[in-house]
């Protein structure tokens, strides 16, 4: 058996060198040369997880438009091996003494698809967009920027924001405090360039569909209408590292079930299926057969404006009152661990080695005696002995089979409670949660960069994937400390977060996390250089090649 094996302690060290590395130097092409067989058609069949919902950089909140934007665009930096980063729309970069300001000059020889050279004012623009609550594309992260926070408040207009074209070729970062794992962020897919000009001429029709937008990374998309379940990921000529682009095509389609993926992959219509539940069994051994650990975490999310959903005390009884081991067990059946915390285990390790996950201790485990008396609270404070929710899935396999297990535990455990389950396409979700017509919801999320901080983040006071609308004084405060004041007291700092987590997960019961997964995956002997991620975007298919 192939088992691959990804250790964060060693990621964590990459992340917090490589912007240092960077920018002492200039931009090298990193990728090995490949002598192709000319025989052998360069093309890839994989799945999505779900339907795309956009190919707006600054619009997703899902995993699988997050994995497509990050193959069709390129930002300032990309991934190399898997764990590490390099430069790549940049030639070149150079930061302050203090660490504040990066100016970067981009390479010569970077185009969008349509043939428009790539500019500085491209990046401008989209980081603009990060921190423009009008432009409704608001996210967290963008708070790294230079009065990134006073104007996601409304306090700055976004003209002040970090970010400047120089000239076409020169763009200027400059940062609110050090961050020192910055190159990592800017290779995730919130970071990438929108064409400045194609998107003022489409409008807020930009990313609907293959035809409204323009990509500049290693592969252009083609047949996706917005709505339709297959598209094509097509090798982009006009890209400045094409000689070390090999797959011509690569054809994706959704799959929701595993055991359809199965079935595809063993009559070789698929090249590579992700696995869960008795599916990991039946292959563990096989010589197609891997696994890796992921950052990724599934969890529950309380709509908060809601009268009983706004009440901490039934929040944190339903945090408690279902078996986690017995779901990772039973249900996902892959390796996946239980989580009691919002940060996952082995994600943020220090230089001392020390976990962060093992120095905050659990949060919320499993304790029907303490759930429900929780209950008997939220209920007495509500005034209502039977309690009616919703709780809100997407429509894959494993979300369905989610919300059957936690229906039933919730409901033998908490007397009076009676939850029904809706399950919708993912696009239909995400817009539900948008406009915070849901109880509670199921999903899963994914950390763009590995910090603790980005997964404590997300659920700051007008956070853009705040979808439970949580507001709490104490806990923004405790936020903007870590990432501000203690920005170079690494202890300090941790104990911040970790007293933010306590808040948010602890008392509040915002998000009630449920496992920690562990990605298992077939792939096709043929497929050479084939890179699955452990945060961040899934794979990057830029290095792979077909081989027999």
């Amino acid at each position: 058996m192939t088992r691959i094996k990804t250790i964060f302690r060693s990621l964590l060290a990459l992340g917090l060198t490589a912007s240092t590395i960077l920018t002492a130097q200039q931009a090298t092409i990193s990728a090995q040369e490949v002598s192709l067989n000319p025989a052998i058609e360069q093309k890839l069949s994989i799945p999505a997880p779900s339907e795309l919902a956009t190919l707006d950089s600054g619009l997703y909140s899902d995993i699988a438009s997050m994995d497509v934007i990050g193959q069709v665009f390129e930002g300032l930096y990309r991934i190399k091996n898997a764990q590490e980063v390099e430069l790549g729309q940049a030639a070149s970069v150079k930061v302050s003494e203090d660490g504040l300001t990066h100016t970067f000059t981009l390479r010569d020889d970077i185009y969008w698809s349509n043939g428009d050279p790539v500019k500085a004012q491209d990046f401008e623009l989209a980081f603009r967009r990060l921190a423009d609550r009008q432009a409704g594309t608001s996210v967290t992260s963008i708070e790294i920027l230079k009065n990134g926070a006073a104007i996601r408040n409304g306090d700055k207009p976004v003209e002040e924001l970090g970010v400047k074209a120089i000239d076409d070729k020169t763009l200027e970062l400059t940062l609110e405090y050090p961050v020192p794992a910055l190159a990592k962020i800017l290779t995730g897919s919130r970071y990438m360039p929108i064409n400045k000009t194609f998107f003022q001429e489409k409008g807020e029709s930009y990313g609907t569909t293959a035809d409204n937008v323009v990509t500049n990374g290693p592969f252009t998309i083609q047949g996706w209408n917005g709505t339709n379940l297959e598209w094509d990921l097509v090798k982009n000529p006009q890209y400045w590292d094409a000689s070390h682009v090999y797959l011509t095509q690569v054809h994706q389609q959704v799959i929701k079930e595993n055991s359809t993926g199965a079935d595809l992959f063993d009559s070789n219509q698929l090249d590579f299926t992700t696995l869960s539940d008795q599916f990991v069994q039946e292959y563990s051994g096989a010589p197609d057969f891997h696994s890796i650990p992921k950052a990724t975490i599934g969890y529950l999310s309380f709509n908060t404006t809601r009268p009983t959903t706004g009440n901490a005390a039934l929040r944190r009884a339903i945090a408690q009152a279902f078996d986690k081991q017995v779901y990772a067990d039973s249900v996902i059946q892959d390796g996946s661990q239980p989580l009691n915390n919002l940060v996952p285990k082995a994600f943020d390790v220090n230089e001392a080695g020390e976990d962060y996950q093992e120095q905050a201790g659990p949060m919320l485990t499993y304790d029907v005696q303490a759930a429900q008396a929780d209950w008997a609270k939220a209920k007495e404070e509500l005034g209502q002995e039977t309690i009616e929710l919703q709780l809100l899935t997407s429509d894959v396999g494993l979300s369905k089979r989610t919300a059957e297990f936690l229906k039933e535990e919730l409901e033998k455990n908490l007397p009076g409670l009676k939850l029904s389950v809706l399950s919708v396409p993912l696009k239909n979700r995400l817009e539900i949660q948008r406009k915070l017509d849901y109880d509670i919801f199921y999903g899963t999320w994914t950390p763009e960069y590995q910090d603790a901080v980005n997964f404590i983040e997300q659920y700051k006071t007008g956070g853009g994937t705040n979808f439970a609308k949580y507001a709490n004084p104490e806990f923004d405060k405790l936020v903007e400390l870590a990432r501000n004041d203690y920005a170079k007291d690494p202890a300090k700092r941790r104990e911040t977060l970790i007293e933010a987590e306590k808040i948010l997960v602890k008392e509040d019961g915002v998000v009630a996390p449920i496992y920690q997964a562990s990605a298992a995956y077939l792939l096709k002997p043929k497929v050479k250089q084939f890179e699955v991620l452990p945060f961040g975007r899934s794979n990057n298919l830029r290095p792979v090649y077909i081989d027999e």
